[in-house]
């Protein structure tokens, strides 16, 4: 079968000295944008941009913050752990697992009758009480606000309880130490369709007001409106009690929600992760025209009362020869700028690996994708790992044509891992198999591609990126791939094979 032809021949030639003998190119040069250009030409990356391909940072549930202070990015996670970047490539471990002392000081004072809590969390301690079997705090988000860090935090009787509360410290510095603790809500005693008080995140909606969305199993997913100015920064307008549900029912098993807005196309999204993170944990997305809802997936349907729904961006899969990958999810959004760049809008997320036929290993690397928007403006997420990527002006038809490794996820929430084929675009619109025509393609815009299998229409983007799937990080290379939705909400990702021309 043919591969992917991707580069002019001076390029490639480069890249077959380069990439095709192991080597990883250190020329990552963009090219020249131009003075005039609205649309950024494409960026190819010639190599992942990874310093150290091998080393990985763990950080569970991270939340993406960019220190003002320095421009430095953390990713701030549950069991206090915590690493920064400069460039949302290369990672550095700040704080590992159950080191509080990084977050509030390395003398910090012992909370009493608490022998493995700093004592700036006592409040938080006395209204939970956590079982001896809980020892950290969960799924944190820092926020900055007139001169000072918040870190809003969710803390928990024991695993799987609905006894939590939602609190926040404060600090004059990103990594602390962090005090002077208050509790904002908790779900003490709860029942029903009452939330479970965990995993805030806080954003400000497009006219500067901000809210908080939150909460897990039990409940669903829940917002309340904060105050956004004054002595009151950051707490909870009076009289709305837990909120309003946006996602889930009673016993619905979601978590980890995260909102942003696109001011390119009107809407609000919400995404949360659904599933158990040893088994079929999944990543998906609704969206709004408001910051409270009501949000709906691509068939239309709310998901408010809905312990499923939504568009599923990624689950369980295996895509070439590669160790399937697990528990993409948990995660936070951020939009960078620039005028070389353009808008971009990056998902942070932990991952784990498949460990035998359906396991799931137990660690939890960071993991950044760049997601896009289809030409209805669903998110679609690049099937590789971010390497500085741009998707812009100047693709053509004919660099498109050649084999890819297609997977489609799984609809619903499952532990299977989708498995990869095979499948080729080529030239005159049609997409084959094994030498049979199994569908067809066309491209429009600068980005945009439909795919069309078994009568199913699958909308989105040709993105540039750089391949992360071969066994050895040293053997990937340069691609196009492609992320598509269907009309509901099945996630199809392809990702190009590699030939030197």
């Amino acid at each position: 079968m043919k591969k992917l032809a991707i580069f002019s021949v001076s390029l490639a030639a480069v890249l077959a000295m380069g990439v095709m003998a192991g080597c990883t190119p250190s020329d990552n040069t963009k090219p020249n944008d131009g003075d005039d250009a609205t649309v950024p030409e494409y960026y190819m990356p010639q190599w992942s941009g990874r310093e150290n391909e091998e080393r990985e940072v763990s950080v569970h549930d991270p939340s993406i913050f960019q220190d003002p202070a320095d421009g430095t990015y953390y990713a701030f996670g549950t069991h206090y752990a915590v690493a920064s970047s400069t460039d949302l490539i290369n990672w550095t471990q700040v704080a590992g697992d159950n080191d509080y002392e990084a977050l509030y000081g390395e003398n910090c004072q012992t909370a009493e009758g608490y022998s493995a809590w700093p004592k700036a969390l006592q409040d938080t301690l006395d209204v939970v009480m956590p079982s001896a079997s809980v020892t950290t705090t969960w799924a944190p988000d820092v926020e900055y606000h007139d001169g000072t860090y918040y870190m809003y935090y969710s803390l928990t009787s024991a695993f799987g309880s609905r006894n939590s509360a939602i609190a926040r410290v404060e600090s004059n510095r990103v990594m602390g130490p962090y005090g002077n603790n208050v509790v904002l809500i908790d779900s003490m005693g709860g029942s029903g369709s009452d939330p479970n008080c965990i995993d805030p995140e806080l954003f400000y909606d497009k006219d500067g007001g901000l809210w908080m969305v939150y909460g897990s199993f039990f409940g669903g997913i829940y917002i309340l409106e904060l105050e956004n100015e004054g002595e009151n920064w950051g707490l909870p307008k009076e009289g709305q009690g837990y909120g309003k549900r946006l996602w889930g029912s009673n016993s619905s098993g979601m978590e980890g929600p995260f909102i942003f807005y696109n001011e390119d196309t009107g809407y609000y999204y919400l995404m949360t992760s659904h599933g158990d993170l040893n088994t079929n944990y999944n990543m998906r997305v609704a969206r709004s025209e408001n910051p409270d809802g009501p949000y709906v997936d691509i068939t239309g349907e709310n998901v408010e009362g809905n312990s499923g729904g939504g568009n599923k961006l990624a689950g369980n899969y295996v895509l070439g020869d590669a160790n399937g990958y697990a528990a993409i999810g948990h995660n936070s959004v951020i939009k960078t700028s620039s005028e070389e760049s353009g808008d971009r809008y990056l998902v942070v997320s932990h991952a784990r690996r498949q460990a035998g036929d359906t396991g799931v290993t137990p660690a939890h690397s960071v993991y950044v994708f760049q997601l896009y928007f289809n030409e209805d403006g669903w998110p679609v997420m690049n099937p590789n790992r971010y390497a500085d990527e741009v998707t812009g002006t100047g693709i053509e038809d004919e660099m498109l044509v050649g084999d890819f490794d297609l997977v489609l996820h799984t609809e619903g929430t499952t532990a299977e891992f989708a498995q990869s084929s095979v499948y080729s675009l080529a030239a005159d619109g049609n997409v084959t198999k094994d030498g049979g025509n199994v569908g067809t393609w066309e491209r429009s815009g600068d980005y945009y591609i439909t795919v069309t299998l078994d009568g199913i229409e699958y909308k989105g983007v040709v993105t540039p990126s750089y391949r992360m799937y071969e066994r050895s990080v040293y053997e990937n290379y340069p691609v196009w791939s492609i992320t598509a939705t269907s009309n509901t909400g099945r996630a199809l990702w392809m990702v190009g094979q590699f030939e030197a021309d």
